[in-house]
C-alpha cells in the first residue's frame, strides 16, 4: 500500500472512529446543530492537514484540542458569545445572586479545577471524554474533578 493510501486509510479511521464525540462536543458549545456539523467537518479538515505533526497523543484528546481551536476561531471571526445553558436545562430554580456567585468562584478556580468543573457539569462531558481530552487517565481525572468540587465548595461557602 502505497504512504499516500495509508495516510488516506488513517484518516477515514480516524473520522468514523471520532466524529461521534467531536460533533457531540460542538454541539454542546454551538448548541446549533448545523453550525456544529459545520464545524466538526472543519475540525477534521484541519486536523488531516495537521496529521504529519500529530505526535501521536490520544486521538481523540487531539481531535478535541483541534476541535478547540476550530470553535474559538470560529467565536473570533463572528465575534459572538456562547450560549451558556439555560437555568431549564440544568433543572434548577433561576437564581441570579447564585449563578453570579458560581461565576465568581468559577473564575477564582485554579485552571485545572475550573477546566474540569467546565467540561463536567456545564459541558456535560464524562469522565472518559475528559481524560482522552487532556490525555490523563479516568482515575486521575476524577482525583482531580473529586479536588476541584472540594476547593470550589470551599470558595463559595466563604464568597456567601
Amino acid at each position: 500500500m502505497s504512504p499516500e493510501a495509508t495516510i488516506s486509510a488513517s484518516i477515514e479511521q480516524l473520522y468514523r472512529d471520532h466524529w461521534a464525540l467531536v460533533c457531540g462536543y460542538l454541539l454542546r458549545r454551538t448548541r446549533d446543530p448545523h453550525l456544529a456539523e459545520d464545524l466538526a467537518q472543519e475540525t477534521f479538515l484541519k486536523a488531516t492537514r495537521a496529521l504529519l505533526g500529530w505526535r501521536g497523543e490520544s486521538p481523540a484528546g487531539w481531535l478535541l484540542s483541534v476541535a478547540h481551536s476550530v470553535l474559538v476561531d470560529h467565536a473570533r471571526r463572528r465575534r459572538t458569545v456562547l450560549p451558556l445553558p439555560s437555568v431549564e436545562e440544568l433543572g434548577v430554580e433561576d437564581s441570579e445572586p447564585d449563578r453570579l456567585a458560581v461565576r465568581d468562584v468559577l473564575s477564582r478556580l485554579a485552571d485545572p479545577y475550573r477546566r474540569v468543573l467546565t467540561w463536567v457539569y456545564l459541558d456535560g462531558f464524562s469522565l472518559a471524554e475528559v481524560a482522552a481530552m487532556t490525555g490523563r487517565t479516568p482515575g486521575s481525572v476524577k482525583t482531580t474533578l473529586w479536588r476541584a468540587r472540594a476547593a470550589f465548595a470551599e470558595s463559595y461557602g466563604d464568597s456567601r
